[in-house]
């Protein structure tokens, strides 16, 4: 049985224990800075359950790596939100046990693969960067855009009415019904989401809307407040000074209006007198009409309180621009663009994925120096400082004009709070939630009517599962609260395929072999017939589920002893 230490104590620590116990029956020793803070308990009754271990140890150093038996571990999964902290505990770790396979959690995945040279076995992965297609295709009501590289060939997630029935690989899942997505189900055909081959041609990115089943083009949105720059300059001005000042142009207004039918003169000369003798001042002349005298006494009270207003408006005006842009809050109204709540690692990512698909967006967090603050600021995008749980704040945001609201801040209560507040507003908003207790979750979803909800640690754990079993990988593809795995499994000698058919590595359920590497990678034989004969050294490609997964590791590496 193989032994793998975890480090961390947070949800992704919580469901990589688990999907290490409950899917692949590994012995499991977990290091904790306590068993009563955290995550810490649930993890130590969950080890506890199935005869693992825990360490309490206030850091992932040399001895804490002691106590938990490294040296004979196969391999060390490093969890914590810390990318130096990480990295440090690679280091040390290695000096251990060199041999040992190293899987770490970065979220700056450019210092984690400029670093791998400097371990015999190291897997840098990213939460954020697998989590976040599932957030962004959820809020723009499109298929989960995964796009990955195999084998010289770029395999896509679509619709099957979306591409050519020549272009498609396999099926991936039955999602149309009422009830829950069927996945890799026996008739492939009945598959409305499939997996396909890009191959050049465009393919539609596609909104579902929720009164019927009609489709239409995502297209990307301009800024509008050149087409309408009365309406931009009304977004620095607030609602009270304005309606002061419309007021008083009003009387103004009706003033003119008032001279030019008493004296009988142009609208327009009335107009002169006005700005020029009652703005400015005027000697009173005392054998005006009553009406006339009546008129002058007012438009004098008016021109004294109207040269404030206009400065104050003014004054109101440069001060909130300058704001605006020191902020980067709004500086206008905005209308069909997303909200994003939470700029932590994963909504740094999804909002980088929302511009660069030329999707506006506006981000709220609470802390002004959130991870993501400075790369908000250097892309343009409005960030908001405050509680997404306050009216105010979702107004700011112009939540009730926008097309979704995303909600990705490790607080649970306060993502749940954001999104029901939300709904006040816009009570047809389509609302993607992050929470971690997927039973939860899938009750909220159905009783206020949540659009969708995820679990990051739910995405993310099964690769980093199967990265401590030295499988690669490749993929994930969340379809509703499920996920199938893009993964490379190897033939070993004198394994259960080894001289099998693809057929068999297919009966052991929840499996498609999607590709076949031979002859160390120089020939690729792509959707393989079932009697196709397997050899050592042959690379699968397969989309599977997790116990899918899991049962060919037992069949190909004859090691494992998958728990259903």
């Amino acid at each position: 049985m193989k032994k793998i230490i975890v480090c961390g104590d947070d949800p992704l620590a919580y469901r990589l224990i688990e999907e290490l116990i409950h899917q692949y029956g590994v012995h499991v020793t977990a290091i904790l800075p306590s068993v009563e803070r955290r995550y810490g308990p649930d993890i130590a009754r969950l080890l506890r359950d199935r005869g693992g271990r825990v360490v309490e140890s206030p850091g992932a150093d040399r001895d804490a790596f002691e106590l938990a038996g490294l040296a004979d571990a196969d391999a060390l999964a490093l969890v914590e939100q810390d990318d130096i902290g990480n990295l440090d505990a690679a280091l040390q770790a290695q000096e251990v046990n060199p041999g040992v396979r190293l899987v770490i959690r970065m979220f700056n995945l450019r210092l984690g693969y400029s670093v791998r040279r400097n371990f015999a076995d190291l897997r840098v992965l990213s939460d954020a960067q697998m989590a976040a297609p599932a957030f962004v295709s959820e809020a723009l009501g499109e298929v989960a855009p995964v796009h990955v590289r195999v084998a010289r060939r770029t395999l896509f997630v679509a619709r099957r009415s979306e591409v050519r029935a020549e272009d498609v690989i396999c099926g991936l899942a039955v999602t149309e019904g009422d009830g829950e997505a069927v996945l890799l189900p026996a008739d492939q055909n009945a598959a409305d989401l499939v997996l396909a081959v890009a191959t050049g041609e465009p393919v539609s990115t596609v909104v579902v809307r929720e009164d019927g089943p009609d489709t239409t083009q995502v297209r990307r949105r301009r800024r509008r407040w050149l087409r309408n720059p009365f309406r931009a300059y009304r977004g620095l001005v607030g609602r009270r000074l304005w309606t002061t000042a419309l007021i008083m142009l009003g009387l103004l207004a009706a003033g003119t209006a008032i001279l030019a039918a008493y004296q009988d003169i142009p609208w327009w000369d009335a107009a002169y007198v006005t700005l020029l003798s009652e703005l400015v001042g005027a000697d009173a002349d005392l054998e005006a009409r009553w009406p006339e005298k009546l008129i002058t006494v007012l438009l004098s009270l008016v021109s004294i309180a109207l040269i404030p207003v206009i400065t104050a408006a003014v004054v109101e005006a440069v001060v909130n621009a300058k704001l605006a842009i020191a902020l980067g809050r709004l500086r206008e109204p905005l209308s069909d663009h997303v909200v994003l709540v939470g700029l932590g690692n994963v909504g740094t990512r999804v909002m980088h994925a929302f511009v660069d698909l030329g999707v506006p967006v506006v981000v709220i967090d609470r802390n002004e120096n959130a991870r993501g603050a400075q790369s908000a600021r250097d892309r343009g995008v409005p960030f908001i400082v405050g509680d997404a749980s306050r009216i105010a704040t979702l107004r700011a945001a112009s939540v009730d004009t926008s097309r979704a609201l995303v909600v990705v801040s490790t607080d649970d209560q306060a993502n749940l709070e954001a999104a029901l507040e939300s709904r006040e507003l816009k009570p047809d908003l389509r609302v993607v939630l992050r929470l971690f207790d997927g039973a939860f979750a899938h009750r909220v979803q159905r009783a206020f009517g949540i659009t969708a909800s995820r679990s990051v640690s739910f995405l993310a754990a099964p690769a980093f599962a199967a990265a401590l079993l030295e499988r690669e990988v490749i993929g994930t593809i969340p379809v509703d609260r499920k996920v199938l795995l893009l993964a490379e499994v190897p033939v070993v000698a004198a394994s259960d395929l080894d001289g099998g058919l693809v057929g068999a590595a297919e009966d052991v359920g929840e499996v498609r072999v999607l590709a076949v590497t031979t002859d160390s990678g120089r020939q690729t034989v792509w959707c393989p017939p079932v009697t196709y004969v397997l050899s050592e050294g042959d690379l699968l490609i397969v989309v599977a589920t997790r116990v899918g997964l899991g049962n060919l590791l037992a069949q190909t590496g004859g090691t494992l002893d998958p728990t259903p």
